[in-house]
Protein backbone atom coordinates (compact mmCIF):
# COMPACT_ATOMS: atom_id res chain seq x y z
CA UNK A 1 0.00 0.00 0.00
CA UNK A 2 1.40 3.73 -0.95
CA UNK A 3 0.35 6.79 1.07
CA UNK A 4 0.27 10.16 0.16
CA UNK A 5 -0.04 13.78 1.70
CA UNK A 6 -0.39 17.31 -0.08
CA UNK A 7 3.42 18.42 -0.11
CA UNK A 8 2.07 22.35 -1.48
CA UNK A 9 0.29 24.88 0.73
CA UNK A 10 -2.71 25.16 -1.48
CA UNK A 11 -6.63 24.76 -0.74
CA UNK A 12 -8.05 21.02 -2.38
CA UNK A 13 -10.18 18.55 -1.32
CA UNK A 14 -6.90 17.00 1.21
CA UNK A 15 -6.08 18.29 5.04
CA UNK A 16 -2.30 19.95 5.17
CA UNK A 17 -0.53 17.11 6.97
CA UNK A 18 -3.00 13.98 6.56
CA UNK A 19 -1.99 11.04 4.86
CA UNK A 20 -4.56 9.19 2.40
CA UNK A 21 -3.85 5.60 0.93
CA UNK A 22 -2.95 6.11 -3.04
CA UNK A 23 -5.43 4.58 -5.17
CA UNK A 24 -3.90 5.56 -8.36
CA UNK A 25 -1.11 7.35 -9.79
CA UNK A 26 -0.66 7.85 -13.25
CA UNK A 27 1.14 10.29 -15.36
CA UNK A 28 0.47 13.82 -13.86
CA UNK A 29 -2.62 12.74 -11.79
CA UNK A 30 -2.82 10.75 -8.60
CA UNK A 31 -6.76 9.44 -7.01
CA UNK A 32 -6.49 9.48 -2.96
CA UNK A 33 -8.99 7.67 -0.94
CA UNK A 34 -10.95 10.41 1.28
CA UNK A 35 -13.12 8.90 3.50
CA UNK A 36 -14.01 6.23 1.20
CA UNK A 37 -14.27 8.72 -1.85
CA UNK A 38 -11.71 8.64 -4.86
CA UNK A 39 -10.46 12.24 -5.24
CA UNK A 40 -8.31 13.44 -8.29
CA UNK A 41 -5.01 15.24 -7.18
CA UNK A 42 -2.35 16.78 -9.22
CA UNK A 43 0.90 14.06 -8.48
CA UNK A 44 3.56 16.74 -8.57
CA UNK A 45 1.55 17.99 -5.32
CA UNK A 46 1.58 15.47 -3.45
CA UNK A 47 4.69 13.58 -1.17
CA UNK A 48 4.18 9.80 -1.26
CA UNK A 49 5.24 6.75 1.23
CA UNK A 50 5.28 2.88 1.08
CA UNK A 51 5.44 2.83 4.54
CA UNK A 52 2.46 4.27 7.00
CA UNK A 53 2.16 7.54 8.71
CA UNK A 54 3.63 6.29 12.58
CA UNK A 55 3.87 10.31 13.93
CA UNK A 56 1.56 13.45 14.39
CA UNK A 57 2.50 15.71 11.59
CA UNK A 58 3.01 19.60 12.96
CA UNK A 59 1.53 21.90 10.52
CA UNK A 60 1.83 25.92 10.86
CA UNK A 61 -2.07 27.27 10.47
CA UNK A 62 -2.88 28.31 6.80
CA UNK A 63 -3.28 31.91 5.57
CA UNK A 64 -6.90 31.57 4.65
CA UNK A 65 -8.47 29.58 7.69
CA UNK A 66 -11.21 31.85 9.67
CA UNK A 67 -10.01 32.76 13.01
CA UNK A 68 -13.18 31.50 14.27
CA UNK A 69 -11.78 27.97 13.63
CA UNK A 70 -9.78 26.96 16.78
CA UNK A 71 -6.43 25.42 15.72
CA UNK A 72 -3.80 27.82 17.00
CA UNK A 73 -0.45 28.95 15.23
CA UNK A 74 -0.25 25.25 14.56
CA UNK A 75 -1.83 22.01 15.15
CA UNK A 76 -1.49 18.43 14.54
CA UNK A 77 -2.58 15.97 12.33
CA UNK A 78 -3.45 12.42 13.46
CA UNK A 79 -1.14 9.72 11.38
CA UNK A 80 -4.36 7.33 11.64
CA UNK A 81 -7.73 9.26 11.91
CA UNK A 82 -6.31 12.73 10.37
CA UNK A 83 -8.06 14.62 12.87
CA UNK A 84 -6.38 18.05 13.73
CA UNK A 85 -5.45 18.63 17.47
CA UNK A 86 -4.48 22.01 18.56
CA UNK A 87 -0.99 22.15 20.12
CA UNK A 88 -0.52 23.26 23.69
CA UNK A 89 3.32 23.66 24.36
CA UNK A 90 5.84 20.99 22.84
CA UNK A 91 4.79 17.42 23.45
CA UNK A 92 6.82 14.50 22.59
CA UNK A 93 3.57 11.95 22.49
CA UNK A 94 0.00 12.50 22.13
CA UNK A 95 -3.12 10.23 22.47
CA UNK A 96 -5.28 11.24 19.58
CA UNK A 97 -9.05 12.12 21.33
CA UNK A 98 -10.65 10.79 18.02
CA UNK A 99 -9.10 7.32 17.49
CA UNK A 100 -7.62 6.70 20.96
CA UNK A 101 -4.21 5.58 19.80
CA UNK A 102 -0.90 7.11 20.90
CA UNK A 103 1.97 8.52 18.47
CA UNK A 104 4.84 10.45 19.05
CA UNK A 105 5.21 13.96 17.55
CA UNK A 106 7.56 14.78 14.77
CA UNK A 107 8.66 18.08 15.63
CA UNK A 108 11.63 17.35 13.44
CA UNK A 109 9.71 17.35 10.04
CA UNK A 110 9.21 20.90 8.59
CA UNK A 111 6.11 20.56 7.19
CA UNK A 112 5.66 23.13 4.04
CA UNK A 113 8.59 25.13 5.42
CA UNK A 114 9.20 28.09 3.28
Amino acid sequence: MVWARLQADLNCNLRRGAWYRLIKADGLGAVVDVKGTPVPVVRAFLQMSNTPPRKWTVVARPQNVPRSVQVGEHYAVCPSCRDRVPLRGRPSRMLCGRCAVDFAVDWEEQYLAP
